[in-house]
């Protein structure tokens, strides 16, 4: 008896179905086809969340992508939070410093550095594309300093120009000001020292990485810095530890969802 080609196609897919994948329970726009992401958009999920990272040195004990793989989670969290929210692809390419002479964190190898015109277009064709696709909240989420006079003015910008539009901009700097000045506070009331947390890879920077993805510090660092090179640390992240990064993610989540909440409601009247 022969098999038409209709059944044989029938039969070919059946045995194949196990390796197809079924609508994934996530967040990530990235992992969505565009017919599953257009369905949660008419379901409500009007939200979308960029986190912005950057890729720069973090001393002999820390990775290179400590700030994109930080802001990714730390989203996440937060859209789960938020409930109708999902998250972008991170930004991985930010202002760092100049290149000639190198300033900043271009001193180190492995910092990437783009111009700050660039990074501002980045933001402005990526939000203008989330509008386009039906989101009516687009939320800057900036892990690095040097972002966050781009982020409000892009934001400002695009939102005179959308008066008319249901769809905003949110540029929540209360997102960078818990992972710093607030987990900084935090600590001091627990008795560490302002030159122990540190400004960049010391104690706080540190534990927060290690609450959140811990693969990427190191126990001892491959490399030392040669004797009187700088280290590129500010701080000592000697007593980091991932409990003290879980009491950091917790408020930067929590501080980071009412922020948005207010923000949006805010745009809403």
């Amino acid at each position: 008896m022969r098999t038409s080609p209709l059944a044989a196609l029938c039969l070919a897919l059946a045995f194949a179905a196990p390796g197809w994948a079924q609508t994934p329970q996530t967040i990530g726009l990235e992992d969505l086809t565009w017919t599953e992401l257009r369905a949660f958009v008419r379901a409500g999920k009007t939200s979308v969340l960029m986190p912005i990272g950057g890729t720069e040195q973090n001393g002999p004990h820390m990775a290179l992508g400590k700030h994109n793989v930080r802001v990714k989670a730390l989203a996440e969290r937060i859209a789960r939070d938020l409930g109708n929210a999902l998250v972008a692809p991170v930004l991985a390419y930010v202002p760092e410093g100049a290149m000639e002479p190198p300033t900043g964190h271009m001193r180190f190898p492995g910092t990437i550095t783009v111009r700050e015109e660039t990074f501002r277009q980045t933001l402005d064709s990526a939000a203008r594309s989330f509008r386009l696709h039906g989101f009516r909240d687009i939320v800057f989420l900036g892990d690095h300093g040097s972002t966050q006079a781009g982020e409000r003015d892009v934001a400002a910008r695009l939102n005179r120009e959308w008066a008319a539009s249901p769809a905003r901009v949110h540029a929540v700097e209360a997102y960078y000001r818990a992972a710093t000045a607030g987990f900084e506070a935090l600590l001091k009331a627990r008795g560490y020292r302002a030159e122990e947390i540190g400004q960049h890879a010391g104690l706080s920077d540190t534990s927060l990485t290690l609450a959140l993805e811990p693969r990427l510090v190191r126990a001892t660092p491959r490399e030392a810095p040669a004797s009187g090179e700088p280290s590129g640390v500010e701080g000592d992240p000697r007593r980091a530890s991932a409990d003290l990064g879980r009491l950091g993610v917790d408020l930067i989540v929590t501080q980071s969802v009412t922020a948005i909440r207010k923000s949006i409601e805010s745009s809403r009247r």
